[in-house]
Parts: C-alpha cells; structure tokens; sequence
C-alpha cells in the first residue's frame, strides 16, 4: 500500500474561534506530553500512541498521518488546511484523509465535511486565445 496525499479543494477554512480551539486541544495532547499529536505552524502530525522513546524520541510511536496548513490566511487569525497525507501504516491500520481531520476537527464540533471551504476565484482568462 503506497502512502496517500489528497489536497483538499476547496481548501477547508477554520476561522479565528475553531482555530483557538483546535490549537488548544493539540497543544494539550502534544506527543511532548504524552498525547499523539505534534502540531506546528505547517504541520500537524498525528501518531498512532504517545511517544515512549528515550528522553522524549518517538519511541515505538508510528506516524498515522499529516495536515498541511497555513496559519493566518484567509484572513489574519484564520487556518486553511489545503493538504493531507496519510501513511502506510495509517492506512493498513483503518485511517482516512476525512479520519485524520475529523479527528483534529472534533474539538471545534467539525468535520471536514462540515468544515468551511475557501472560494474558489474564477481562472483569469487566457490573454492569448483569441475571443
């Protein structure tokens, strides 16, 4: 099984409220406190169990998946998520792109299907086609 990349289109928005709340509930279950997820402004990983390595490492903790985001866009305290990849062992092991968001999403009583989405600008039109 080959790890699987979606980008998410429209772009899934979290406006400022959503936002505060997901960040806290991943800071909270941060891998460095032995929760499973390792969120950074980009990135937000989530593993399958707490990091148990030595001196805080992964350990036998194995990555389930990815959500590529970008902080501060649409607007100044907004989040898109544009981007998700789940890994081979996430799959084998029962994960979806719409499992890994709903999981991070639930804190602010979202989904990804429920998610707003980013507008969609119409396509400038082709300066060389004639009309």
């Amino acid at each position: 099984m080959a790890e699987q990349t979606t980008v998410i289109r429209p772009s899934a928005i979290l406006a400022e409220r959503a936002a505060r709340l997901v960040l806290a509930a991943l800071e909270s279950r941060d891998v460095s406190r032995g929760g499973i997820w390792s969120a950074s402004p980009g990135l937000w990983q989530r593993y399958d169990r707490a990091w148990d390595g030595p001196a805080g490492s992964r350990g036998s903790a194995q990555l389930i998946g990815t959500i590529g985001t970008v902080y501060g866009t649409p607007s100044k305290y907004d989040i898109t998520i544009y981007r998700v990849t789940v890994t081979d062992h996430g799959a084998t092991t029962g994960w979806s792109v719409e499992g890994i968001c709903d999981d991070a999403l639930q804190y602010a009583d979202l989904t990804l299907e429920t998610c707003p989405r980013a507008a969609l600008a119409s396509p400038a039109p082709d300066p060389f086609r004639r009309s």
